[in-house]
């Protein structure tokens, strides 16, 4: 059976017979401020989870989880070809966590066409390179056939290098590279069209068959420049990054072989970093939100208890107990949060499926590596949010409604 605390305070709740009371448009005011900061605090979690998470599968992607590549390399796409390559997919894919492991090779040269010169990176792939990621990002063309048994002369480039070499698909380029002083060249023909969205990529990668690169490199057949191995639980990245060194590190030692290993976070450490600064953009907007939320919140209450003054003495000149009659105003206090986040949640997630549907708000690809806003919708997250604001409001209540204590019923009767 419901208290008489609760009774008296629905009974105020649904009251409609307030227009003229000052206390209306300050319970309005509370009530909007509840639900748009409520509103705005999902659209920043759901902003922030959907754009890290699109960010971080371009570049996942694109360059893989781990990389594996002679230790003498020195960071530059001039690669040195790993040794014993044909027994390293079998080594690494028996790891915990190793869901697909293939070669690759870099190269830098220049492309050219009648008209444009531009510097490349040549990336080499093979017969065992998951399409799945490019696949879907391919605008134009087809993807071509690398594990014929005869080597492909043909390639694959991004939209806005063909657009810069005015090279559409079925053009043929030539490429020229230098080896030991001697420049080398190839004419290659364009097979596919894609557009990752990550412009440090489109800008500068041409996709090509690895037994190209590995013959200009004047490489033994089989032999490659490194690894890419993907996984399967990212959260376990770090701990399948070790596991991977410390198999290379014995197999490589046994037989006087030194392999580099880097994950995704080493190869990427300014994206990443600054993904994690998004993280504390959002703790900021949560804390103003509710900071703004609340005074809204306390402000609506002490107009109320300040227009009910009369009601108050009535009540404790009955003997209502001052905890019953706070009760009273805090049971007000959860029914306004309660309507206020209501509107908030239908505001702010009905934001974010417009948006999560029909892309309203374009971004631009070559800033922020997504073509709009994105928006992911957490489910745990947003039930989280909604409890932690209900409770942080409701904490913020028990302040003004110790106001209660504080009223004399004798003034309170004559109080006009």
């Amino acid at each position: 059976m419901a208290s008489f605390e609760y009774h008296i305070a629905s009974r105020l709740f649904f009251d409609r017979q307030q227009g003229k009371q000052v206390s209306r448009p300050a319970v309005r005011i509370a009530l909007i401020g509840i639900a748009v900061g409520l509103a705005v605090m999902i659209a920043a979690v759901c902003i922030v989870i959907g754009f890290k998470h699109e960010v971080e599968a371009n570049v996942m992607g694109l360059s893989s989880h781990i990389q594996v590549s002679n230790y003498h390399s020195n960071y530059s796409y001039e690669m040195l070809p790993i040794e014993r390559p044909d027994t390293l997919p079998a080594l690494l894919s028996d790891i915990p966590n190793v869901a697909h492991v293939q070669q690759f090779t870099t190269k830098t040269g220049m492309l050219k066409t009648d008209e444009e010169v531009q510097a490349m990176v040549f990336k080499g792939i093979a017969d065992d390179f998951d399409w799945t990621f490019l696949e879907a990002r391919i605008e134009e063309g087809d993807v071509p056939d690398y594990r014929a048994e005869k080597m492909s002369d043909q390639v694959l480039i991004s939209s806005y290098t063909a657009r810069q070499m005015r090279l559409g698909v079925g053009d043929s380029f030539f490429a020229y590279f230098t080896r030991d002083e001697q420049i080398l060249a190839r004419k290659w023909r364009v097979a596919a069209i894609f557009d990752t969205h990550f412009s440090e990529f489109d800008r500068h990668f041409v996709l090509v068959d690895n037994r190209q690169l590995a013959r200009l490199n004047g490489w033994d057949a089989g032999e490659t420049g490194g690894m890419e191995i993907f996984v399967q639980d990212i959260r376990k990245l770090s701990d399948t990054d070790v596991e991977v060194y410390n198999r290379l590190f014995a197999f490589g030692s046994e037989r006087n072989i030194a392999y580099y290993t880097q994950s995704v976070y080493e190869l990427n450490p300014q994206i990443f970093g600054w993904l994690d600064l998004l993280d504390m953009n959002v703790w900021l907007i949560l804390a103003l939100m509710i900071f703004v939320s609340g005074f809204n919140m306390i402000s609506g209450l002490l107009i109320l208890i300040l227009e009910r003054t009369n009601l108050i003495g009535m009540l404790k000149a009955m003997g209502a107990a001052n905890v019953s009659v706070r009760k009273i105003f805090l049971w007000l206090s959860a029914m306004l949060i309660g309507r206020g986040m209501l509107w908030g949640n239908v505001l702010g997630i009905g934001l974010c499926a417009l948006q999560y549907y029909f892309h309203l708000i374009p971004l631009d690809p070559a800033v922020y590596y997504v073509s709009s806003v994105p928006v992911e919708f957490n489910v745990w997250l947003l039930l989280l949010l909604n409890v932690g604001v209900a409770f942080v409001s409701f904490l913020m209540m028990l302040l003004p409604s110790g106001l209660v204590g504080k009223i004399a019923p004798v003034k309170a009767i004559r109080f006009d």
